[in-house]
């Protein structure tokens, strides 16, 4: 049998895309250079002429070729072992492992396994202890345990500790209670889109859609004190606006969002995808390092509560055609229109 894959087309489009998704299920010789590479490998693309594709890295070593050292493609196991060990030792640990640690733990240097390990998950491993504690105190909260019961037992050493990385997002108590004792200005806004509805905290942006009234706004936050417009909020409420009318338009416009770690990391991808192209749910999966999940992407995807800010409608079928929208499919087909002019 031949040592060169079967399906050498859909191999191509990954290396294309530099799928991570594919890394460990088969390698690419380049012949004119005499190396083999990952499929999700930074470096410049070979002629297609001069690529063949091997199901393993011995069958690829059998031809003549030798590693790449650019993106070592016979550590593919060892990566995903040191990446599993990293997520074990954060999950377990009472407090947040240094890198240093996590890089004696594994046997990678700190800057090395800061590369794989956020090219694996979406996020550094001091991130994804942060969101990780930040999710257990959710969870406490929202089974019954006070606001100083769920800081201390997800791990924080101190309340401030928690509230300094929640720079973005209301605190504990107010997830817990609705809202209770957070002030949301809100507006309801005409524009060529439709009805548009802003909410925002004194963080930023907490609640953009489309053709929604009053009440969707009570139910998101029922406990909180509504206050309609207001000076500071109006000079946000023009950016937001100027931004849906021509959202291909970089912006820095402050976010109030909080979600699961699962959902962030999503979401952190959905920023990625420049203006006047689409990902597929399928390429968000593999970029947040979770091929599987395409489901819990689109589930991610239907909770962003900021669209275009956090631009959802940048994702679509793996066929190319626009699949589902909060607000509607026309919405969406106008945001991407308005995007590639």
């Amino acid at each position: 049998m031949s040592p060169e894959i079967v399906d050498s087309e859909q191999a191509w489009v990954a290396v294309r895309s530099r799928d991570r998704s594919f890394d460990g299920k088969f390698v690419t010789g380049v012949l004119s250079t005499g190396i083999y590479c990952r499929p999700s490998c930074a470096a410049r693309h070979p002629k297609r002429e001069n690529v063949r594709f091997f199901a393993t890295a011995e069958q690829a070593e059998a031809a003549g070729l030798r590693a790449c050292l650019r993106c070592r493609p016979n550590d593919v196991a060892r990566d995903e072992a040191a990446v599993k060990a990293v997520i074990d030792a954060i999950r377990t640990a009472e407090r947040a492992p240094r890198l240093e640690e996590l890089g004696d733990l594994t046997g990678y240097s700190p800057a090395h396994l800061q590369r794989i390990f956020k090219r694996e998950t979406g996020l550094s491993p001091a991130a994804y202890a942060r969101a990780l504690r930040s999710e257990r105190v959710k969870d406490a909260l929202a089974s019954g345990a006070t606001v100083t019961e769920a800081i201390y037992d997800a791990g924080y050493g101190s309340a401030s500790r928690f509230y300094e990385e929640r720079k973005m997002g209301m605190k504990p108590s107010v997830w817990k209670n609705g809202g209770a004792g957070a002030t949301v200005h809100w507006a309801n806004i005409a524009t060529t889109l439709g009805p548009m509805m802003v909410a925002a905290t004194d963080k930023g942006v907490c609640c953009l859609s489309f053709n929604e009234s009053e009440e969707k706004l009570h139910e998101r936050f029922p406990k909180a004190q509504l206050q309609q417009g207001g000076d500071d909020f109006q000079m946000l409420l023009d950016q937001v606006v100027a931004q849906v009318e021509a959202p291909g338009r970089p912006h820095n416009i402050p976010l109030d969002v909080q979600g699961t770690a699962f959902q962030e990391a999503v979401w952190q991808e959905l920023r990625k995808i420049p203006e006047g192209e689409t990902r597929s749910y399928a390429d968000i999966a593999a970029a947040i390092g979770k091929p599987r999940a395409v489901r819990a992407v689109g589930s991610a995807n239907g909770a962003n509560n900021v669209a275009v800010l956090i631009p959802c409608h940048r994702v679509v079928r793996s066929d190319g055609t626009m699949g589902g929208y909060a607000y509607g499919l026309e919405i969406k087909r106008q945001l991407l229109e308005r995007e590639e002019t």
